[in-house]
C-alpha cells in the first residue's frame, strides 16, 4: 500500500496516478446489462483492430498478471504510451494520525492509450520470464461479440474516450468512499441516469442506486464493471436522457 498522508482532497487528473500493488482480484461484475455507451464502435460492431486507422489512439483494456501491476505500468510507459491504473483510498488511523493509503481499483487491470498496432507490438515483447508462468500482460476480450475477420474469435475490448473520461474524472478523486460495486452492497435495480452538478463530483454521470444506505451514482465502465461515488445528495442531480450522455462537456 502506498501512504499518502497528505493528500489534498482532489488529485492530478494525470494519466500517471501512483504506484498501486496489486491483490489479484478481478473486476467486480453484479450481472446488470449495460445501458451505458461506453465500448468503441469498432468493437461494437465487430471491427478488428487490424482495421483501426494507424495512428488512432483507443483505450485498450488489458489483463494484468497476478501481483505485477507495479511492473506492468513501468512497462508500458517505458514504451512511450499512455497508462491508466483507477485507485482505491483508504483512511486509517495510526498512532493518533490520519494516513490515507492507496490499492488497486480494479487490481486485475490497466489501460492503455495506444493505437492498435502499439498494443500488438507491446504485447508481442510482452514475453514469459524464466521465473514466470503467465506474460505481464494479455488482452481483455469483448466477449459479447465476434471479429468479422474471424467468428470463431472476441475482439479485444475498447473503450469510448468519453466514457473513459468520465471514468477518470470520478477514480482520479481521492476519495475513500468511492468502491467497486458488487451484488452485495447494491440494495435496489439502478435507476435514472443522471449527471452530477455540484459538489468533488460535479460533470461525473451515471445512474442512481443505493449503496450501504446512501445514494450513489454508478459509473458502468464497461458490461459489469462498475464503481459508485460517494453520497451524492437528490438536489445534486440532473436527470439526463442516455442520448444526451455523449453530448455533455467532459
Amino acid at each position: 500500500m502506498e501512504d499518502t498522508t497528505n493528500l489534498s482532497p482532489k488529485a492530478d487528473a494525470s494519466l500517471y496516478n501512483g504506484q498501486p500493488s496489486d491483490t489479484g482480484l478481478s473486476c467486480p461484475s453484479v450481472g446488470f446489462t449495460s445501458r451505458t455507451p461506453s465500448i468503441s464502435d469498432d468493437v461494437r460492431y465487430g471491427v478488428s483492430v487490424e482495421n483501426v486507422p494507424a495512428g488512432n489512439k483507443r483505450w485498450f483494456v488489458l489483463r494484468v498478471s497476478y501481483g505485477r501491476i507495479d511492473k506492468a505500468k513501468t512497462f508500458v510507459k517505458a514504451k512511450g504510451m499512455e497508462c491508466y491504473v483507477p485507485l482505491q483510498y483508504k483512511e486509517v488511523r495510526k498512532q493518533g494520525k490520519k494516513r490515507i493509503l492507496t490499492t488497486p481499483l480494479l487490481p486485475s487491470l490497466i489501460f492503455v492509450h495506444a493505437a492498435a498496432e502499439q498494443v500488438e507490438a507491446l504485447l508481442h515483447d510482452n514475453k514469459v520470464m524464466a521465473n514466470e508462468n503467465s506474460p505481464l500482460l494479455s488482452y481483455f476480450f469483448n466477449h459479447t461479440i465476434h471479429r468479422q475477420d474471424n467468428p470463431d474469435r472476441n475482439p479485444p475490448l475498447i473503450i469510448r474516450d468519453e466514457a473513459m473520461n468520465n471514468f477518470i474524472r470520478l477514480t482520479s478523486i481521492k476519495n475513500p468512499h468511492i468502491i467497486p460495486v458488487t451484488s452485495n452492497n447494491i440494495q435496489f435495480k439502478l435507476g435514472d441516469n443522471v449527471v452530477v452538478t455540484e459538489g468533488e463530483f460535479k460533470g461525473v454521470h451515471g445512474r442512481v442506486a443505493r449503496i450501504a444506505g446512501q445514494q450513489r451514482v454508478i459509473v458502468e465502465l464497461f458490461d459489469g464493471c462498475l464503481v459508485a461515488t460517494a453520497y451524492v445528495p437528490k438536489e445534486a442531480m440532473k436527470k439526463i436522457m442516455i442520448k444526451d450522455i455523449e453530448n455533455i462537456l467532459l
